[in-house]
């Protein structure tokens, strides 16, 4: 039986969180062995040659942008190597699990902050869910707590600074590839990586750690590939959902490949996020077909 277009887009998304979640696995378990920006530098090398191979082949690389492009896509870039920095810091220093389920607030803060700058209407139902959302991000980070470390907030802060890189995609023109956007955001992250680790000491790679970058680059492409083709397939609203799976991955590459096993208020606090982010993408599809028909 052939299989709807929005199946196999929620397939295709559950495929990226999944590559997406491998990736964070891999480089995590590289963490006291191989200093982080080595490991980002040389993941990077081997990920933007695939990404502008993948561009190429497309015929979706583009050098000529108009300024507004241009100036968007540099502040994305900018954004990209921070929330990179800032992630995997954190994510090389407590639970993959816990990481994971604080970026799913991302819909929340996305949502909220296009109210804020963009003055997009949410509606008391949608503040009402992010507040509750917010608050499930307090269960996990849990601050003035035992577990409560600077890498908590490091996470946190990789949730402001995607926010801003998402905001950053909403003004771009649909002129501008997704892939190119991907591409130039590989190649940005790597060569700020590059800069900052000839700062730094590098250590000499076993051939283990050398076949996990590899891995790690190309689970991070093929991550990159699989969210660039679900946008093309399937309604938005009924695929987006699917992001969520990226905790069942965590709970279970942190249970099998770590030994973590998170408590039940971060499991609660992790469900609260769910919940509110579904709830807050299913009301953003009801006012976009109210709107809609009102429209008509």
């Amino acid at each position: 039986m052939a299989l709807s277009d929005n199946t196999k887009g929620a397939l295709l998304m559950m495929g990226s969180m999944a590559a997406f979640t491998f990736n964070d696995a891999l480089m995590k378990s590289l963490a006291g062995d191989v200093p982080l920006v080595q490991a980002i530098f040389l993941r990077g090398l081997v990920a933007s040659a695939l990404m502008v191979s993948l561009a190429a082949w497309q015929g979706a690389l583009r050098l000529k942008l108009s300024r507004q492009d241009g100036g968007l896509l540099a502040l994305r870039t900018a954004m990209e190597i921070a929330a990179v920095f800032l992630f995997l810091s954190a994510l090389f220093n407590m639970p993959i699990a816990n990481a994971t389920a604080i970026l799913q607030a991302l819909p929340l803060t996305v949502t909220l902050a296009a109210a804020v700058l963009f003055g997009e209407a949410i509606g008391w139902r949608r503040a009402v869910a992010i507040g509750v959302g917010f608050f499930g991000v307090l269960l996990i980070v849990r601050p003035g707590t035992e577990g409560f470390t600077i890498y908590s907030l490091y996470a946190l802060g990789a949730v402001v600074v995607v926010t801003a890189r998402d905001l950053a995609v909403r003004r771009m023109s649909g002129a501008l590839p997704s892939v190119t956007v991907a591409t130039y955001a590989a190649l940005g992250v790597t060569v700020a990586a590059g800069i900052v680790s000839f700062t730094q000491p590098w250590v000499t790679l076993t051939l283990p750690q050398v076949l996990t970058l590899a891995a790690a680059a190309l689970c991070l492409m093929m991550a990159y590939f699989l969210s660039v083709a679900v946008m093309r397939m399937g309604e938005i609203a009924v695929v987006s959902p699917f992001r969520y799976t990226a905790i069942v991955f965590a709970l279970i590459l942190g249970v099998a490949a770590f030994g973590e096993r998170p408590d039940a208020i971060t499991l609660s606090g992790a469900a609260l996020v769910v919940a509110t982010g579904l709830y807050t993408l299913w009301r953003e599809r009801v006012v976009a077909a109210s709107r809609a028909s009102d429209a008509v």
